[in-house]
């Protein structure tokens, strides 16, 4: 569900007109809206009903501190994936003790300060990463909790790109390799292995796979219990899929939160979850303006003035956006294949091509919806553009919470050398 609606012909965030953001603020910018980013965090909350759960939410998926600062004061914790996601989740007020740090390659200097902010856990997900983990700790005179990713060879996502459960993996060790870190950890000061941890991609409609393994995390935590480990935690990852199709359908929540009741709930462990793009997804858009049409080869043009720095996804995973005129077109409008394009002189700045859609003309304002995970977040300055601005909404109220770029700021800190 979003809370974007025509109102009156015009294309609104919640009650806010998205015209009288743009005229404001200018374009490209991200619009979000709590009511959205809220409602799919409680509807998540309520399938899962019953467990002892931490909804960890994803901070790569979306880092601005009014997004992570919403959710936060919900009770939500944060995923993070480096000591700086550690930094914005705290400093949008998310505790140390609601905090996991995941991701395959954590530097010393990032472990030493996880470990100095007493976060909830680290997962960990090679043998190397846990001697390196307990020779910190020791060193600090800590005792760091942990639990080990295991990579269960099932693959799922919506794209190869963001599958990351197969055998091949660059993430997690295998169930045995797991095995043996537990025996190992015997001999380990400074570190508690608590449990395990799973992520098997993202975007992921179809429960089943996860079905797969999170029965194979149940089997394996009888059988480390049988071996006399002491398994008091089980992290089941994100990867819930958003719909990005307004025909499209999401993943059945409740189906999987009586998944998850069936299959971990009888095992008595805490569990962390850690959607992302689920509960933000289709909490934002990109508003950008047309700039030219033109026709070239047969094919209908339309450039705006967002581009593949702003909004990545098409061009790095062939990702599908729905794309709504911000002035409702009139009933019955006359559709025509659109492609539409950024300026960068790159081919692959091409958000769709051939769309059907109604006219667009210089000057129109257009909104790339369900644009809030991995939108800004994955945003760059290519070509010398500055980064957008960033808007969230609030019933009829609007506030910017991250400035546009300014050139000086994208440039600050550089030097040009005097080499005398």
């Amino acid at each position: 569900m979003r809370f974007f609606d025509y109102i009156d012909g015009e294309l609104c965030a919640e009650t806010v007109p998205l015209r009288a953001i743009a005229e404001a603020v200018g374009t490209p910018t991200y619009v979000y809206s709590k009511a959205t980013l809220e409602h799919h965090y409680n509807v998540l909350k309520a399938a899962l009903h019953g467990l002892d759960i931490n909804i960890a939410f994803a901070i790569k998926a979306n880092s601005n501190a009014a997004v992570i600062a919403t959710l936060a004061t919900m009770g939500a914790g944060a995923d993070t994936v480096s000591e700086g996601e550690i930094l914005r989740a705290m400093r949008a007020g998310v505790p140390s003790n609601r905090i996991v740090f995941s991701g395959v390659g954590k530097t010393k200097r990032e472990l030493e300060f996880a470990i100095k902010t007493e976060i909830h856990q680290i997962n960990v997900e090679s043998e190397q990463e846990l001697i390196t983990i307990a020779e910190i700790a020791n060193n600090l005179g800590k005792v760091q909790n942990v639990v080990i990713r295991v990579n269960p060879d099932v693959e799922a996502g919506g794209h190869s790109k963001i599958a990351t459960g197969y055998a091949t993996s660059k993430f997690g060790v295998s169930p045995a390799t797991a095995f043996a870190m537990f025996e190992n950890a015997k001999q380990l000061s400074g570190v508690k292995i608590c449990g395990l941890a799973v992520h098997i991609g993202s975007q992921i409609i179809d429960i089943a796979p996860m079905r797969a393994a999170y029965e194979a995390l149940a089997l394996m935590v009888q059988q480390l219990r049988l071996s006399g480990h002491a398994i008091t935690r089980l992290d089941l990852g994100g990867g819930l899929g958003a719909i990005y199709d307004d025909k499209g359908e999401g993943p059945d929540l409740e189906a999987y939160g009586q998944m998850v009741r069936e299959i971990i709930g009888p095992l008595g462990v805490k569990i962390e979850i850690e959607p992302g793009r689920l509960i933000c997804a289709n909490a934002g858009v990109l508003l950008a303006r047309a700039l030219v049409t033109k026709a070239n080869g047969g094919r209908e043009f339309v450039v705006i003035d967002a581009a593949m720095n702003d909004l990545l996804r098409p061009a790095f995973y062939d990702a599908y956006h729905q794309i709504l005129a911000v002035k409702e077109p009139p009933i019955g409008a006359n559709l025509m294949p659109i492609t539409v394009v950024g300026p960068i002189c790159e081919t692959g700045d091409t958000f769709t091509v051939d769309r059907p859609m109604a006219k667009v003309n210089p000057d129109d304002l257009l909104a790339f919806m369900s644009a809030g995970a991995y939108g800004f977040a994955m945003a760059s300055t290519y070509n010398s553009r500055p980064l957008a601005a960033e808007v969230m909404v609030s019933g009829d109220k609007w506030q910017v919470v991250r400035a546009r770029q300014s050139y000086e700021d994208m440039w600050q800190g550089e030097v040009i050398p005097n080499w005398g």
